[in-house]
């Protein structure tokens, strides 16, 4: 399913659909889809594959790999399904329902999921020895569970730090600068993660960032009365605080306090 998903909608796709909803409001396209124009609803779910992402995360609250996890198509599907339910009666977005359509659909598969580990009773990891003594009980179970979660979350936060290793290469950023341009008090660094948080809900000055590698500095200073020359000095800090607020990476994200306020107004 994965897979067909992925040659189906983020694939190569023709210049023509994608010029001509380059900067279109998505509710738009979504009438447009509706109204006979269907070559437009692959490139409408290629060019939101980044929100479908953070969506998904967000869910979950783990780094989602696109390339693996089957949460991911589920997401995928969700959003096509969206596309062709939505109606805008009543004021509704169609971002805002294309969420609730993936929230639903997550919430399915976890619970599919759920009763497919229920259906194997903690009894069946029970085993004796001729003896009649337990050589594995429940406990050991638990524990044993306990420990692959654990060691799950920290592949997972191996991934995530990978991934952003790769997306701050881009503007020629490493962890080390980061450690060098990290604020030393806390006052100024919620200052820095207010400003990161805004860039990335910012859509237009993100973009612009992303397009351009150069991070809007008067456009950000003059939203948060900040002076230009805090944002120069932490520049390098700035474009990895906006993201990791944009991208999906909930570790980190609630390591650096991304995650305490704010959070939810970035979709």
């Amino acid at each position: 399913m994965l897979l067909v998903l992925f040659k189906k909608w983020l694939g190569s796709s023709g210049g023509s659909s994608r010029n001509s909803i380059e900067g279109v409001a998505p509710d738009r396209i979504v009438e447009q889809i509706q109204n006979g124009s269907h070559e437009l609803r692959n490139e409408l779910i290629r060019q939101y594959h980044p929100y479908i992402l953070k969506t998904t995360s967000r869910f979950f609250r783990r780094y989602i790999d696109p390339k693996q996890d089957d949460a991911y198509s589920v997401a995928l599907a969700a959003f096509d399904e969206a596309i062709t339910g939505f109606s805008a009666e009543g004021g509704r977005l169609f971002l805002g329902f294309a969420e609730t359509v993936i929230h639903r659909r997550l919430i399915d598969y976890v619970r599919k999921e759920s009763r497919h580990s229920a259906s194997i009773p903690y009894s069946a990891f029970d085993s004796t020895t001729e003896d009649g003594e337990n050589a594995i009980n429940r406990i050991e179970v638990v524990q044993s569970i306990e420990a692959y979660h654990q060691e799950r979350s920290a592949d997972e936060r191996k991934l995530e730090i990978a991934a952003l290793t790769e997306e701050l290469s881009l503007y020629g950023i490493t962890f080390n600068d980061l450690v060098t341009h990290s604020p030393r008090h806390q006052d100024s660094r919620e200052v820095l993660l207010r400003m990161g948080r805004r860039l990335a809900s910012e859509e237009a000055l993100f973009r612009s960032l992303c397009d351009k590698r150069q991070l809007p500095i008067k456009e950000l200073c003059e939203m948060e009365s900040v002076s230009r020359k805090t944002a120069e000095r932490h520049r390098k800090y700035l474009i990895a605080v906006s993201l990791i607020a944009y991208g999906t990476y909930p570790f980190l994200q609630e390591y650096i306090g991304l995650d305490r306020e704010g959070k939810e107004g970035m979709s």
